[in-house]
Parts: C-alpha cells; structure tokens; sequence
C-alpha cells in the first residue's frame, strides 16, 4: 500500500496472520528512504498505538489514515521551516559548508556481492573515511543510484579514530530495520573496524526472514569489509598499535 502527501510517500508492507484481527496484529514494515531513524520509529510506534486502541478489530483503513496525518503534518513543518529562513549570516554558513562538500572527494565505494534469501536481496558497501562529512558524501554519492535510495533499507554505521583524543566517532542508523543499525555498529566494533563507513542495503522481497535477515546483514557487511582489506587490517591492529599510534 502506497500512501503520498506533497512531495513525500510511504510505502506499508503488510502480511496479515491468520489470526487477525482477533488474536493478531498485521505483521508491516515501511519504506520511506526520506525519513530519518527518530521519526520512522515514531510513525511506526503511532502505528502501533492504533492498534491496541483497537484491538480486535480491522486496523488497515485506520492505519492508512494516520499515514496520511502524519505525512501531511509533515509537509506543513517543511513549509514553516521553508518560510523561516535563518538570517544572512546563517545562510553564509550553509552557502560556505556546500561550497566545502563541492571540492571535498568523495571516497571510493566499494560494492559487496549479492545475498538473495526467499526473495529479499542483500549487498554491502563501504568506503574509507576520516570525517563525518565524508560520510555524508558517500551516503549521497550511493542515493545516488536509483536500485540503492529505493531499497527498503538502507543500514550504515561508521567508526573514525580521532588521534588527537585517542577516541572513536562512531554512529549507526537502523532507517527501519530496527536494531540492526546497532549490531552492525558492534560488528565493526568486534572486528576494530578503524576509518570506514559501511552500508547494507536490503530490498525487501514480501517474505519475513525473522532474525535470519540480521545474519544476512552482517554476513553482507563482513563480506565488502574484508574484499575492500578492512578486516584484514584490523586483524592486524593489536600487534601493531603501537605504530599506527605513532603515525597518527
């Protein structure tokens, strides 16, 4: 089901039980690359309220309506934000920061095989990085690709050594597959995964795979961070630390 308001659209994937709506809820994900994580765990846990309001009872029509709310409350914040420009000293900032993206080069990105499961395809991309604005340029250089910003999921985490602190910044993003930003943050974690970005994108294929498409997802991440000689370095970390300190 296709639900659109403005310039934005929700695609819902439902699978009803066979004991819905008595004893079930519908079993769903959502598609909406647009959105980031906070707000598409907000709209599904709206969702959710409106099924245990109702509990017993047909749910899809209300659920629908209240995509539709929440699409159009959406596009009306746009629109305020729009009309609410910041000063011009703020607009420099904004102008000098794409100015800054524009020369800045964009990491090379290495692609991952293909992982099918009944129907749903998985496949990994990562990339050296040393900054989150290098981050953010590989992410958009991948959007990019019309197969990748229609996926159902598109999973990252990133970790940046930081010489200076001798710290990591790190980050993940689940956008929809909830959790698995998060393992896939502590398989780069696990394996001292130092400078890199990774990405798995999922096309959802209308099967539930259960906590098989975890295993899927690391086994996609693992699989590009090994072919592009991540792992392999960072296997070789601990006895060499020292000197990766140093050079630091």
């Amino acid at each position: 089901m296709k639900v659109e308001e403005g310039s934005n659209e929700v695609v819902l994937f439902v699978t009803l039980p066979l004991e819905y709506p008595s004893a079930s809820p519908p079993i769903y994900q959502l598609s909406a690359p647009w959105l980031k994580g906070p707000e598409r765990q907000d709209m599904c846990g709206q969702l959710e309220e409106v099924y245990l309001e109702n509990v017993g009872e047909p749910v899809l029509f209300q659920w629908i309506e209240k995509l539709r709310c929440i699409l159009q409350k959406k596009c009306e914040q746009l629109n305020d934000e729009s009309s609410n420009l910041a000063a011009s000293s703020s607009l420099c900032e904004v102008r000098s920061a794409e100015s800054e993206d524009c020369h800045m080069e964009i990491p090379l990105i290495t692609h991952g095989d293909i992982i099918t499961d009944r129907k749903s395809v998985f496949q990994g991309h990562v990339a050296a990085v040393v900054t989150v604005d290098q981050v953010r340029l590989v992410l958009s250089q991948l959007y990019e690709n019309k197969k990748i910003a229609n996926a159902t999921h598109n999973i990252y985490a990133y970790r940046i050594y930081k010489g200076d602190t001798k710290t990591f910044l790190q980050d993940c993003e689940d956008d929809g597959e909830t959790h698995a930003g998060g393992r896939l943050l502590h398989l780069l974690q696990i394996l001292d995964i130092k400078d890199a970005v990774v990405v798995v994108s999922r096309w959802y294929g209308g099967i539930l795979l259960g906590p098989d498409r975890f295993r899927h997802i690391n086994n996609a991440a693992r699989q590009v961070l090994e072919y592009a000689g991540h792992v392999k370095q960072a296997e070789g970390a601990s006895a060499g630390s020292r000197q990766i300190k140093k050079k630091r």
